[in-house]
């Protein structure tokens, strides 16, 4: 997800591995002790969510494998800044996974399990259209780090927990209504239709947005109302 972290600042702008060099004035460290308390906590909260969303907005531009270097430069920051706010990958991930969730949130709007069926599958195949787009650059980063960060799988288990409850809760009459033995098999098919890795597939194959709501959509009307 992200390469150079986790290492002090070394020169011609390279990180080695290794222990992070003891923060410096321009760090917020000892050489700023005439500061108020207040003041350099303010402005370490600043500097954390500038790196953050440095991150975050490189992987959206499409670098999926951003350097400390490159992040540095997206938040306007001197390099030793990243070392001393982020002393490894794992609070890295731990912090850039829920400024993501804070973002995805201002595109999750409430769907009223009342509304008619065909409304609720529109409703929220346009809102995953959206939602999971949005997300496939930081995905596709996190995949290859997944197996040795507990910070990210915990981040992607917790996403498609919200997910599939959101999916349950909004479609619960028509859950409810079918056979108690298949209803699992249903659940999971439901679950995995409005799922982020068939999101992707469909737009790994060439299809466009357009095309990938609609195979969406069909996928959804057919396992909820079968002819």
């Amino acid at each position: 997800m992200v390469r150079g972290v986790g290492g002090p600042p070394a020169p011609a702008r390279t990180v080695d591995p290794g222990r992070f060099a003891e923060p410096g004035p321009e760090s917020g460290g000892r050489g700023q002790a005439e500061l108020p308390a207040d003041g350099r906590t303010a402005r370490a909260v600043r500097t954390r969510a500038a790196i953050v969303d440095a991150l975050l907005d490189l992987l959206h531009a499409g670098d999926l494998q951003p350097t400390a270097n490159r992040i540095a430069d997206q938040a306007g920051i001197s390099l030793r800044l990243i070392y001393h706010h982020f002393g490894d990958l794992e609070s890295l991930f731990r912090a850039a996974s829920a400024r993501e969730a804070e973002r995805l949130a201002v595109h999750v709007d409430d769907i009223d399990p009342a509304l008619p069926v065909a409304e609720r599958i529109d409703r929220i195949v346009a809102q995953r259209r959206e939602v999971l787009e949005l997300i496939t650059p930081v995905r596709l980063a996190s995949l290859a780090q997944e197996p040795f960060s507990e910070e990210l799988r915990a981040a992607r288990d917790a996403l498609i927990v919200i997910g599939r409850q959101q999916v349950l809760d909004l479609f619960a009459a028509e859950l409810d209504a079918v056979d108690p033995a298949v209803r699992p098999a249903l659940e999971a098919a439901l679950t995995t239709a409005l799922a982020w890795g068939f999101w992707n597939d469909l737009r790994t194959a060439g299809y466009t947005m357009t095309d990938a709501e609609l195979a969406m959509r069909h996928t959804v009307d057919a396992l909820l109302r079968p002819a």
